[in-house]
């Protein structure tokens, strides 16, 4: 029995570090900064058809200061560069980007002295997404892998040097269709001390493709139809 079932109804168990990463996480509003034709998509995420607002993050701001995550939507030319850096620079403390799309990942086809191959040659980048452009699908995929990171982000040095032992436990998520299968979750659990998460997963939905493999609830249904 748990120390939560002493307690009465309203009291919440925490520590501040999972509670300021969740507020962090719940409440983070993007700048508005769009380049060129990702930004569309962009614009679609955040309306009704895919909502942002289920994250709070329907408010993109027009002030770097009242901004937290910078998505750099398109191509950075050579003369935008220093003008993305001050933007940046006055977002303030914590503070994200993601790059949207492969012109902001690398370039893209935009291989030529006007264009910056990446965006990281001018900001750090928390996030790459591919894609030319990204289906706003593909942007919210991405938006929530970087809630997972900041969510499991430490506070303070001392607390960065005792999660450093397991980078992989930190930044990788468990696969939804892994957590809730024992004997995967344990085999995912190995393959995370390993530092090969990402292989297994991949290896797991090519046997499942495969057939050799079937999840739990859809093994399940075929047993069931077969009958």
């Amino acid at each position: 029995m748990g120390l939560e079932e002493k307690l009465p109804s309203g009291f919440l168990l925490t520590n501040v570090e999972k509670l300021v990463n969740w507020t962090r996480t719940a409440s983070l509003w993007p700048a508005t900064f769009g380049l060129a034709c990702c930004a569309i998509e962009m614009m679609a995420t955040g309306a009704g058809r895919y909502d942002l607002a289920r994250f709070g993050m329907e408010v993109f701001r027009a002030s770097p200061r009242q901004a937290d995550l910078m998505i750099v939507a398109g191509r950075v030319s050579q003369k935008m560069a220093p003008v993305l850096r001050q933007i940046y620079d006055q977002m303030p403390e914590p503070k994200w980007v993601l790059a949207m799309g492969v012109c902001a990942s690398s370039g893209g086809m935009f291989n030529n002295y006007a264009i910056v191959q990446g965006v990281d040659h001018v900001v750090p980048v928390d996030m790459y997404l591919p894609g030319c452009p990204p289906r706003p699908e593909m942007l919210m995929d991405a938006i929530l892998k970087l809630h997972h990171k900041i969510k499991h982000e430490p506070l303070g040095p001392k607390r960065a040097k005792q999660l450093a032992a397991n980078p992989q436990e930190i930044w990788t998520e468990m696969p939804s269709s892994i957590r809730y299968d024992k004997a995967a979750r344990k085999e995912w659990i190995e393959a995370a001390e390993a530092n090969r998460s990402d292989q297994y997963s991949l290896e797991r939905t090519q046997a499942v493709q495969r057939g050799d493999l079937q999840h739990g609830a859809l093994h399940k249904a075929l047993e069931k139809a077969k009958k």
